[in-house]
């Protein structure tokens, strides 16, 4: 409880703290001396008008000390020192002057506002106490009659309150020094704190930055890798997309894949007619073309990595081909030290081949070189099933035009017949219908070349043309032109006879369908009319005779018989 008492205010301002923990110490050294002082002041000494002073600054000590309490420091302070100063010049004056025992007590005061006002408030009041004593000296002589008288009992016990004052002051003054001291001691060790810490910091954050820098160059070193794996899918896909045949495209995978993800060897198996050796059809190594020289092959399920592959349907990795006991030691791929097998799977399901990889070091692969070369895998997969597709559509697009073709010529050559109709000629102004073919000069050649055939008659002064008539790329007959031998073929001229002769050709292929599709018509209305009428009958007799009537109908001149059985007894 007395310690909260005599306790200093405390401050968010630690200036203003410690001004007034001075403070603090100084008024209490007021109070409590002046305190004593006025209690043995008239008791002991008889100084009855010393007392009442000594007691005026005990009652403005405690009230300065209610307003420092309320934040009021620098006016508390002001006030102290400013009666304090009063009441010892007052002092002064009715004890016998400059000659008396207060006169000390000046030095009092310059320190009081030196420790709590400053050094320049110091020096001012210094001055002050120094006119003020020069002017009590010149003036000793009319000063008022002694109010306190001078004893060497007086003398002593002032001088014995100025030094115990003194004393305190000086104590309140180290006192905060020390913690001002203390302060600044306990700054320097944060400070040397901070500055350790820092410099930790600083070695952790090097630390971190380096590391951060390692991590940041390999993630980059990542990032270039997939996209250059990236840039392989896509170029794999480019050549996907423009080789259609098996023999182009794959060697330009295998190129590609090496060239992406450096390695040395890169080969595609396919898997024979009866799935019983995987056959090596590209590599993109010197050894692997050695390989394809001599029709390399591996016995599917029994012979090396890729082997294993084509009889399982499941990838295989070999980091160390050293320690690797299905690895396949091949003579023509001495430097191999990792390899990999990919299967080439149709529709996820059937094996159908094997990509293989060999890099000259080991631990070659990764897991995302597993997955780009996987996904690889698949397009090399749907690139040989669409190379086969293309070929088996152009296999049948040929045999379709071939079969075309001749359907084409039959076809045309029962419609003339049937039309008794094989040409038409035009001589003069007459124009006649050919029945019968006759002998065309060139039309052998413009038939088999396909090409305009001119020929030079010089005995009759003219020149023949024949023009091949074809339809859809196939010839179906010829044209031939007889002009003067000096009449010059432009060719606007030769070109609107080729678009006459194809826009015929076209014209007459579409009277000649119509009437196929005419024929087609009359035939399964007439099988259907029939139907209808002998799916009318119930009776044998009556069916048999109107299935005989009928043919005989619409097949003239024919004789029917119809006989139920297979003609024995």
């Amino acid at each position: 409880m007395f310690r909260q008492i005599f306790a200093p205010p405390i401050f968010e301002d630690d200036e203003k703290t410690r001004i007034a923990a001075l403070l603090n110490s100084i008024l209490w050294a007021v109070i409590l001396i002046g305190a004593v002082y006025t209690i043995v002041a008239p008791i002991i000494l008889g100084q009855y008008f010393s007392a009442i002073l000594t007691a005026s600054i005990v009652i403005i000590g405690l009230t300065a000390r209610q307003l420092m309490v309320r934040g009021y420091i620098r006016a508390a302070a002001v006030i102290l020192l400013a009666v304090f100063n009063l009441v010892l010049i007052i002092s002064i004056i009715i004890s016998d002057g400059i000659f008396g025992a207060s006169y000390f007590g000046l030095v009092m005061t310059t320190v009081i506002a030196g420790v709590l006002l400053g050094g320049r408030s110091a020096y001012i009041v210094a001055i002050i106490n120094s006119l003020m004593g020069l002017g009590i000296m010149l003036a000793q002589n009319s000063l008022p009659d002694t109010l306190i008288p001078q004893t060497p009992v007086t003398f002593f016990s002032s001088l014995v309150v100025y030094v115990f004052f003194i004393a305190a002051l000086l104590q309140a003054s180290a006192r905060g020094f020390d913690k001002l001291l203390e302060n600044l001691r306990n700054a320097q060790e944060e400070l040397t704190r901070k500055n350790q810490e820092l410099q930790a910091f600083s070695a952790n954050l090097e630390n971190t930055v380096t590391s951060r820098t390692a991590e940041l160059d390999a993630a980059n070193q990542r990032i270039e890798r997939r996209a250059s794996q990236f840039e392989a899918i896509s170029q794999v896909s480019r050549v996907i997309n423009q080789a259609r045949e098996i023999e182009s495209l794959l060697p330009q995978v295998t190129q590609v894949i090496s060239q992406q993800f450096g390695f040395y060897h890169v080969g595609v198996f396919l898997m024979d007619a009866n799935s019983e050796y995987a056959v090596l059809i590209a590599a993109n190594s010197s050894g692997g073309q050695k390989m394809l020289a001599r029709n390399h092959k591996l016995k599917v399920g029994q012979t090396g990595i890729v082997g294993y592959v084509a009889g399982t349907g499941l990838p295989r990795i070999a980091l160390d081909t050293g320690a690797d006991a299905i690895y396949f030691n091949n003579p023509d791929l001495p430097e191999t030290r990792s390899e990999m097998a990919l299967p080439l799977l149709r529709q996820g399901r059937e094996i159908i081949g094997v990509l293989d990889v060999q890099s000259r070091e080991q631990n070659a692969y990764n897991q995302e070189d597993v997955r780009i070369l996987t996904t690889l895998a698949d397009q090399v997969s749907i690139a040989i099933e669409n190379a086969r597709l293309f070929e088996q559509s152009q296999q049948a697009l040929q045999e379709a035009e071939t079969f075309y073709r001749g359907n084409l010529k039959d076809g045309w050559m029962r419609f003339t017949r049937s039309k008794q109709i094989m040409g038409v000629q035009r001589r003069s102004l007459r124009t006649s219908f050919l029945s019968e073919p006759v002998d065309i000069p060139g039309m052998h050649e413009a038939v088999r070349s396909g090409s305009v055939y001119r020929r030079v008659e010089e005995n009759e002064n003219s020149t023949r043309l024949t023009f091949p008539m074809k339809l859809r790329g196939q010839v179906v007959g010829v044209l031939n032109v007889k002009s003067g031998a000096d009449h010059t073929w432009s060719r606007d001229e030769m070109d609107i006879i080729s678009a006459i002769m194809e826009r015929a050709a076209l014209s007459i292929e579409n009277a000649r369908l119509l009437e196929e599709s005419r024929k087609v018509a009359e035939r399964e209305h007439a099988i259907g009319e029939i139907s209808t009428k002998i799916s009318a009958g119930t009776e044998i007799e009556a069916i048999l005779r109107t299935a005989v009537r009928e043919l005989g109908a619409h097949i003239s001149g024919a004789q029917v018989t119809v006989e139920i059985g297979d003609g024995e007894k």
